[in-house]
């Protein structure tokens, strides 16, 4: 199933957004040799190879520019906001300019751009305020596909709320979620629906507009977890049709933050734990604390990178930032061009390991509109060894566990070591594919007792 629709032109939507430009002449993706140039981290050898790092899914590497941002702005404008001199109207900018920079990513207005420090987090504050609207009875919906951040927090207001979770069951066999279930479990007292956009542990996506606006009719608010769309598809929040939308610049080449998107009227009325000194308007209202103005300023560079990777050929040589219009148009070019790019590199992935006796793998085939994530387990072998021998003998990088997907996991039979997670990242080749590919056949093979 299609997320939504991939276009060069960014339509308009819910959040009445700046009007976009379109480029009338895209320009290709830039080569993947002359992106991986960009990340210093490619460069790092373990034992005899360059690392091939597959972790994305849990946090990708940076290309020079972020750290760079970073640095520039603690060295030369480090302060607090709010204050009568330079380097705190020059905090307030830096702040400013990455909230521009995330509604050009998700196609919103700057002023319904919440910062924290991770997804998790800001999560479990946004259910702190909405639970404080709940009473016993009322309901909220969560799935069995999703990463635990989308469900512990809402499951916290059982306790605290006496609210009734009910779950969206997951089909084993596909990967894929039970939508003919989907009607039944609204009511009249549903009050939100958690939903994910894509799974970070089997690259399953989720088509989630028309059950939010299901939802919404019944109405409840829809919260959706795109930290795993963020870096493989363009996201339109008024597409979406929800209310409340996550994402983590760290998982699209970005610092360690977490970023809330809130519909304006949410933003400016709930009722937000804070502080009481602190603004009661804007998102500020919603940041707790001093704001890491650093991370908001990698948060930027990470969103111009990836639209620079659509400018001049892919020269990296703008800065998208200085016409926000054509860095929305920018963006929209370079998810068209990096779908098709990463789903080649996810099919060569499947069908070597798919050849291999002895092989499991999950999640949907190639074929179907899948992020490009591929969790696999090799027969007689724990997860965590076969990472491990990827690691040494190839120098491959894949993560292992249930990354945090822990429902998913037992309803996938699998145990608490959970499975083996290759993602495809911006900066992956072909011959970093293979190479994971001959080690999981080094390992699965008799020639494993061979090669130790």
């Amino acid at each position: 199933m299609r997320l939504f629709p991939l276009c060069i032109k960014c339509r308009g939507n819910e959040t009445d957004a700046p009007e976009n430009k379109t480029l009338e002449d895209p320009m290709p993706l830039a080569p993947t040799d002359q992106i991986r140039s960009r990340f210093p981290a490619l460069r790092r050898i373990h034992g005899r190879h360059p690392v091939a790092y597959f972790d994305g899914p849990g946090g990708t590497q940076v290309p020079e520019q972020v750290p760079a941002a970073m640095a520039h702005y603690l060295f030369h404008s480090n302060a607090n906001a709010h204050w009568a001199f330079s380097t705190s109207a020059e905090t307030e900018r830096v702040r400013q300019q990455a909230r521009e920079a995330m509604a050009d990513l998700l196609c919103a207005r700057a002023e319904e751009i919440v910062f924290g420090p991770n997804m998790t987090t800001l999560t479990y504050q946004l259910s702190r305020a909405l639970g404080r609207e709940m009473a016993p009875g009322d309901q909220i919906v969560v799935t069995e596909l999703d990463h635990h951040a989308n469900v512990d927090p809402w499951k916290a207001l059982e306790e605290e709320r006496g609210v009734t979770i009910r779950t969206l069951p997951l089909i084993p066999e596909t990967g894929t979620l039970d939508l003919e279930r989907f009607p039944e479990l609204l009511g009249p007292r549903t009050r939100l629906v958690a939903l994910g956009a894509a799974s970070n542990a089997i690259g399953t996506l989720t088509d989630v507009a028309p059950l939010a606006r299901m939802a919404r009719e019944a109405g409840a608010r829809v919260f959706v977890d795109a930290v795993h769309l963020a870096p493989h598809r363009r996201i339109r929040v008024g597409e979406l049709h929800c209310d409340f939308l996550a994402c983590s610049p760290y998982k699209f080449y970005g610092p360690h933050m977490g970023v809330l998107w809130l519909r304006g009227d949410l933003l400016e009325n709930l009722d937000v734990p804070k502080v009481e000194s602190a603004p009661n308007q804007g998102p500020e209202r919603f940041e707790l604390g001093t704001v890491n103005a650093e991370g908001m300023a990698g948060s930027t560079a990470a969103v111009d990178f990836l639209a620079g990777l659509a400018a001049d050929g892919g020269s990296l040589g703008r800065e998208p930032h200085a016409d926000p219009s054509a860095r929305r148009a920018l963006l929209d070019a370079f998810f068209t061009e990096l779908v098709p790019r990463e789903a080649a590199l996810l099919e060569r992935l499947w069908n070597g390991l798919a050849a291999m006796p002895g092989v499991r793998l999950y999640g949907p085939p190639p074929g179907q509109d899948r992020a490009p994530t591929l969790s696999f387990t090799v027969d007689g072998k724990s997860p965590r060894d076969v990472s491990s021998r990827l690691a040494e003998e190839q120098g491959a990088f894949l993560s292992h566990g249930d990354f945090y997907a822990a429902t998913l996991a037992r309803r996938l039979g699998l145990g608490p070591d959970g499975m083996v997670r290759a993602g495809i990242s911006v900066y992956t080749n072909a011959q970093e594919v293979d190479r994971v590919v001959e080690g999981v056949d080094i390992i699965s093979s008799r020639r494993a007792g061979v090669s130790g």
